[in-house]
């Protein structure tokens, strides 16, 4: 089975999964609950899909002639922490850059799988595609979007829900525009606004973040791992992943012990994924961008 059958499967599965799952079970756990769950699971399984960008970051080096290894380490931990320091005094700025790369990222990395169509402006629809996870949210629950904007130290104006749903209407349509499949681009898009209409803009950017952009990452890291055996291929990438996913679930913990003396359990979550996850995302993406140019 290929890189396409297997995310072919991947999103049709998700897509009624959840559609089963929400019209049978009333989610009537706590907040609290539901933050901690979606606390661990980013810390665990969301941020796994990055944790072979050593191995990366060590081909950068050699193409580079670079031989001490540790200049990636502390290169990539300098971007992070400067991302962190940045978002502290420019915070507006900082989440609008950490939004347009991170929707490009996403739209990118979840057309990956061998069945996208070769255009001009590809890395715009990308874009457009990926806008999505951002848009949906303000859609679906927009007061309790604007409301973790503001605990993120960004005041965002009250947005117009049907400009909102234009843009919507443009992002379907890029992702079927640049994918060959229409069933799977269609799926997808469902998918990601099913959960926000029937979820909290956490929890469904939980959701969508660790079962669908991070699962179909890992996907295609484990066949580059073992193109001819998928189950050894899943082992390597387990053994490979697990110190720096155990270190950035770690660092994630400790940053949330630290934030619990200034602000409550709930915000203090927000806090540390949000800004967690765009102090690695920077870093990540550039490390994707150079390789990339690169192999070209």
């Amino acid at each position: 089975m290929n890189l396409y059958q297997i995310n072919k499967i991947h999103s049709i599965s998700l897509f009624f999964f959840f559609l089963i799952v929400f019209s049978l079970i009333d989610f009537g756990l706590e907040k609290i609950i539901l933050d901690s769950a979606c606390f661990f699971l980013i810390a665990i399984i969301g941020v796994s899909h990055g944790s072979l960008d050593h191995q990366k970051g060590y081909k950068i080096l050699k193409l580079y002639g670079i031989k001490n290894k540790s200049f990636f380490y502390l290169t990539y931990i300098l971007i992070s922490l400067s991302v962190i320091i940045f978002w502290y005094f420019f915070p507006i700025l900082t989440l609008l850059l950490f939004l347009i790369v991170a929707s490009y990222h996403f739209g990118k990395e979840d057309s990956n799988f061998g069945d996208v169509k070769k255009t001009k402006f590809l890395a715009l629809f990308y874009f457009f595609k990926g806008t999505l996870i951002v848009l949906a949210p303000l859609w679906a629950n927009l007061e309790e979007s604007l409301e973790i904007f503001s605990i993120l130290s960004v005041e965002v104006p009250q947005l117009n829900s049907d400009i909102i749903l234009i843009l919507i209407f443009f992002s379907v349509l890029s992702n079927i525009f640049i994918n060959k499949n229409f069933e799977i681009a269609i799926l997808d898009s469902l998918t990601i606004i099913i959960l926000n209409i029937f979820l909290s803009p956490l929890v469904a950017f939980t959701v969508y973040f660790c079962f669908l952009h991070s699962i179909r990452h890992s996907i295609s890291l484990i066949q580059t791992l073992d193109k001819n055996n998928f189950k050894k291929g899943l082992k390597k990438f387990v053994i490979s992943i697990l110190p720096l996913t155990l270190i950035t679930a770690t660092l994630f913990l400790i940053s949330l012990y630290f934030l619990l003396n200034f602000y409550n359990l709930s915000d203090s979550i927000l806090k540390v994924i949000f800004i967690g996850l765009a102090s690695l995302t920077f870093p990540h993406i550039l490390l994707e961008y150079l390789l990339e140019k690169n192999e070209k």
